[in-house]
């Protein structure tokens, strides 16, 4: 049916898309101009921004890079993501010697990375691994950054102990929004 001002019916000009995948129309209206959307040359601007994620190797960590990295492709912004170590000298009084948590970590990082983006990374993603408290290095990386993306549950320093307390923490203190994926 044609309106009555006599213009035809058109499409809504913008969408916005939803991490789940429903479409919505935006309140604001982008001005197309005919000749660029029929151009076949589409150039995807440049990333701004940035979603720092923290991994551990947990499944809970994994799910939440999988959601930060959707959530990054389609806000076209960066990755970085983020694993930590800690040396704790008690473990010398056992006999471990050859052993390195940073290898572990670089180790942990890079399969998660992999899991997700295959063997060659993306060039928006930036893994990151450093030593230090997990929560505290996580809130760091928060400043300036568009969200942070943690799981629900990790691997701990102690398994079972004070499960979430990363993710407790970092909706409490970083600097950006915080996203917690269960």
């Amino acid at each position: 049916m044609q309106p009555m001002n006599g213009t035809a019916p058109t499409q809504p000009s913008h969408f916005v898309a939803d991490p789940d995948g429903a479409r919505y129309e935006s309140d604001s209206r982008v001005n197309h101009k005919p000749e660029a959307a029929h151009s076949g040359s589409a150039v995807r601007p440049a990333r701004t921004g940035r979603i720092v994620v923290g991994v551990d190797g947990s499944e809970a960590s994994l799910r939440a890079l999988a959601k930060a990295a959707s959530l990054a492709e389609t806000l076209n912004t960066g990755l970085q993501v983020v694993t930590t170590w800690r040396f704790f000298t008690e473990y010398n009084d056992i006999g471990v010697t050859d052993w390195s948590p940073e290898k572990d970590a670089t180790e942990i990082l890079g399969d998660a990375c992999r899991s997700q983006f295959g063997a060659t990374l993306p060039e928006w993603v930036a893994p990151n691994s450093a030593e230090g408290n997990p929560a505290q290095r996580l809130i760091d990386a928060s400043e300036g950054a568009e969200m942070l993306v943690v799981g629900s549950r990790g691997h701990g320093g102690v398994v079972g102990l004070l499960l979430g307390s990363v993710s407790s923490a970092c909706a409490e203190k970083a600097h950006c929004a915080v996203l917690v994926v269960h």
